[in-house]
């Protein structure tokens, strides 16, 4: 071949090789471009699902505090242990390792470890010793997981008002239960990586940071519920008796200052005790008032039926028949002033009363003052009583319901209306929380103590005061409840249970007192009930002494200055005959 032709043919099969290759370099560009410009998002994505992953974390529920800042409620932060099943070549050899660590059964984590999932809790919220363990094994397939796990440092101390959370950090009763979606922060997520065996191998810690709660601060102050609980334990141990419970009220506010049950409970390990003790029974649970409904009969005398401290009812020797049913008093009586009635818990003389008013009167002034519906405390589960309408009253229901049968409450609802009187005749909405605030201490939301409605005049709530102070005085139903250096007033109360299955069963009481100090200005309202007491049954004798405790303790702790002395002597707590 000649040489120019030579040249020819390789400079040919250069340009074709060239060709060639640039056409090859147009292929796989185009393809790149094709893959990273087009498909790159959509690729991108399923490559960090392969590598990436999301794993959920449990958030910090915000704290509970009291009013005075003390912590009620927190969150400590624990390890749970977890599995990847896939990722255990023998569940039954890794089992028997694990489960003596976490006192677990061997069976039950071997089944746990042989599920066909790609995840499995083993242990939730582990002791660190149980954790260190487990991880000095370095087992393949376990993994560790921050949580919270909700405390409360105090043990029982307004457990029924906290209430609890479960394992998974969701109230489920109280305060715990009512605020939950402020206290409890929406559900975190922290970034994983994870290699070709599909292990967790490394975290991004600024996303690993938890999200937080908001703090719940409440009304509650510590040292009066414990001073109220224990003066109930003692109530209760004293008199044999199956529970009791005591609420204390600032009048002024309606702040609830302490809500007091016994028998107690421990929120930390709830599951021991029975839904009857988890129960805040102070709001959700009703009774027939007694004789403390006596205070409320003369508020409607006083304020709507023109009569007077001094006007006189004749209490019928402690007898009185209406149609086929009698009403004793626990002895005779001629005849009383209205203050004499209600100093002395005459039955008879509050269905003299109450007749006098009518029952439509009467009716409206219970209705005012939030008898038989809900006051809307913040608080789950309130019950409003029961008070039926006039219309269907009975000649003998108008009377019962003027001494406090037939008509059931709450003892939030009759702690409320007797500050409405303590609070020269305004009554205002009950309230335990008085502000949240976010993580940072920033206020999210503040309560403003709400007026309901003027219930009586304030002539006739300072004539009613002066009335229920003679109740703690010498001849009164309620001496035991008389303070050293602070006058008070009150009302005793003795109801008997009524039965399931109709009518009143035999020989199981409530006993109760009801009032505030000091008497001129008052500053807390107390409520103590003590159910079906065995050694005595009175209000004065089983409730009384617990109120007096509280108010004495708690007017010290407060500094509410003690009254003056009278002339020549000193106010003394005095001993007398109790009934009522």
């Amino acid at each position: 071949m000649p040489p120019t032709t030579t040249g020819k043919y390789l400079r040919l099969r250069i340009w074709v090789l060239a060709m060639v290759f640039c056409g090859l370099l147009f292929v796989v560009a185009a393809r790149a471009v094709q893959v990273q410009v087009l498909w790159g998002p959509e690729l991108a994505a399923r490559a960090k699902g392969q590598y990436e992953t999301s794993v959920a974390t449990s958030a910090r529920r915000g704290t509970i505090r009291d009013t005075r800042g003390s912590p009620l409620a927190v969150s400590l932060e624990l390890t749970s242990v977890g599995a990847h099943p896939r990722q255990i070549d023998d569940p039954a050899k890794v089992a028997r390792r694990l489960a003596p660590l976490l006192k677990l059964r061997t069976d039950a984590v071997s089944r746990s470890l042989a599920a066909k999932r790609p995840f499995v809790w083993i242990k939730r919220q582990a002791l660190p010793d149980e954790v260190k363990a487990v991880e000095a094994l370095k087992l393949e397939g376990i993994s560790f997981h921050h949580e919270y796990r909700r405390f409360y440092p105090n043990k029982t101390l307004a457990a029924q008002v906290l209430g609890f959370c479960n394992i998974d950090g969701k109230g489920m009763e109280g305060i715990e239960h009512f605020y939950d979606q402020h206290l409890n922060a929406d559900a975190g997520s922290r970034k994983a990586l994870r290699d070709a065996l599909g292990r967790h191998f490394a975290a991004d810690d600024e996303a690993a940071r938890l999200p937080a709660g908001n703090d719940v601060v409440l009304t509650i102050d510590n040292t009066i519920q414990h001073l109220a609980e224990t003066a109930v334990e003692n109530a209760v141990t004293t008199n044999e008796a199956i529970s009791g419970m005591a609420l204390v009220m600032d009048p002024a506010t309606g702040a609830i200052l302490a809500m007091a049950h016994y028998p107690f409970f421990n929120p930390n390990n709830f599951s021991s005790a029975t839904p009857q003790l988890w129960r805040n029974r102070i709001v959700a649970d009703s009774f027939e008032p007694g004789s403390t409904m006596k205070i409320f009969t003369a508020a409607a005398a006083l304020d709507r039926g023109g009569f007077a401290p001094k006007s006189t009812f004749f209490c019928e020797n402690g007898s009185y028949r209406i149609g086929r049913h009698t009403i004793h008093d626990t002895k005779p009586h001629g005849v009383l002033t209205m203050q004499d009635v209600v100093m002395c818990s005459s039955n008879i003389g509050a269905v003299k009363i109450g007749q006098g008013l009518g029952r439509q009167v009467l009716h409206q002034t219970l209705t005012d003052f939030n008898f038989g519906r809900p006051l809307g405390v913040d608080f789950p589960g309130e019950t409003g009583g029961d008070l039926s309408p006039y219309s269907q009253w009975t000649n003998v229901d108008a009377a019962a319901i003027a001494f406090g049968q037939g008509v059931s409450a709450s003892a939030l609802q009759l702690a409320s209306a007797t500050a409405a009187i303590a609070n020269h005749g305004i009554l205002m909405q009950p309230y335990l929380v008085k502000e949240i605030r976010d993580p940072s201490g920033r206020l999210v939301q503040g309560v403003v103590p709400k007026p309901l409605r003027r219930v009586v005049s304030e002539r006739s709530a300072a004539q009613l005061r002066s009335i229920l102070g003679t109740v703690v005085h010498d001849g009164g139903t309620g001496t035991n409840a008389a303070l050293i250096g602070y006058t008070a007033g009150g009302k005793t109360g003795t109801a008997q249970k009524v039965d399931p299955a109709g009518g009143y069963a035999r020989g199981r009481y409530i006993g109760s007192f009801v009032g505030f100090a000091p008497l001129e200005n008052p500053r807390i309202v107390v409520l103590v009930s003590i159910d079906e007491p065995r050694r005595a049954h009175y209000g004065g004798v089983v409730a009384a002494p617990a109120f007096r405790e509280i108010c004495q303790k708690s007017l010290d702790y407060l500094n509410v200055p003690p009254a003056a002395p009278p002339a020549g002597g000193v106010i003394l707590a005095r001993q007398g005959e109790v009934t009522g």
